[in-house]
């Protein structure tokens, strides 16, 4: 080969470079041009939250039972270590063995 046919080759690779390079560019724009807006509400239970009256973390049953009554519905328990719900009108109490782990406020 002489020096031309790899000057050309040369030319030819990198026209053949720049050419991937901005259709890729131009691809990846257009991608994200039609691309559609997802917007998911997050509910705002921080705010609610202070409105219904929970069990707190770490309370035993006997307590929320005590301070709540009695459950509408019991589910559990489940799994090792045991996990038990109490559903309310407005909340769901979790327990681990008989402590609150965490109570959820239902939606609305």
């Amino acid at each position: 080969m002489d020096r031309h046919s790899k000057h050309g080759q040369r030319r030819t690779m990198a026209r053949a470079t720049m050419a991937l390079v901005a259709g890729g560019l131009l691809w990846g724009a257009a991608g994200s041009v039609a691309a559609d807006e997802l917007k998911t509400p997050v509910m705002q239970q921080g705010a609610d939250r202070k409105q219904v009256q929970m069990p707190r973390h770490g309370q035993p049953q006997q307590q929320v039972q005590s301070d709540y009554g009695q459950p509408q519905t019991v589910k559990g328990p489940v799994g090792d270590p045991p996990i038990t719900q109490w559903v309310y009108d407005d909340f769901v109490v979790y327990f681990e063995y008989d402590h609150v782990i965490h109570s959820v406020k239902k939606p609305e």
